[in-house]
């Protein structure tokens, strides 16, 4: 039994996809960042660094931090979604830690800037926007020829899938980038993938590409 502790952002949902995936059993705390509740002193012994995801493994007591950091406990654990090919499994964390050190920063700084606090700050609005883009172009090139961004589905689709989910509020035409746009419906069409996008809670419909 794994204890989720989530909230509706990307980050967060990479976990409970990555859990209905595994088809593990989980239970669902949520924790509203927007009423601060990653700041009270009981997820604090759980989350120090004040944000989600956290989980915490019943089966062995362990508490973890981190969503990538999580993903690879996870798949490690249950042996799936990461390749024991020691090339696919390599370039598989390749791409995860792409995500943790780019895309999520990059398009993270997007959201505050582009959907949030539009017209406040020209010079940040491009910087991010370009860099979105230039990522997103990435990405597209990784696609070519492929069904995953690595070999068989994987953490690093899981990773990378919810944050595309948000194209929108990076001001992102998936067209402009159609290997990226293909990839994005065909995890979309996932079972799992459209579970955990309602993890803690159910959204509006989720964004079709």
């Amino acid at each position: 039994m794994i204890d989720l502790y989530t909230w509706t952002t990307p980050n967060g949902r990479k976990i409970s996809i990555l859990l209905e995936e595994l088809g593990v059993p989980y239970t669902v705390h949520s924790i509203n960042i927007g009423q601060g509740d990653q700041k009270t002193p009981e997820f604090l012994k759980i989350g120090p660094n004040n944000k989600i995801p956290a989980i915490v493994d019943q089966d062995t007591g362990l508490s973890l931090i981190e969503s990538g950091a999580i993903m690879w406990y996870l798949a490690e654990k249950n042996g799936k979604f990461l390749s024991k090919d020691p090339v696919e499994r390599i370039r598989t964390m390749e791409w995860l830690m792409w995500q943790m050190a780019g895309l999520g920063p990059m398009a993270g700084q997007s959201h505050h800037f582009l959907h949030f606090n539009p017209g406040k700050a020209e010079y940040a609005e491009e910087r991010f926007g370009s860099e979105v883009k230039r990522l997103y172009s990435v990405l597209n090139t990784q696609l070519e020829g492929r069904d995953y961004i690595v070999g068989d589905y994987s953490i690093a689709d899981m990773a990378c899938w919810p944050w595309v989910s948000r194209y929108e509020w990076q001001q992102i035409n998936l067209a402009d980038y159609p290997n990226v746009q293909t990839w994005y419906k065909r995890l979309l069409a996932r079972e799992a993938v459209q579970k955990g996008y309602h993890v803690p809670k159910d959204m509006v419909e989720i964004p079709q590409g």
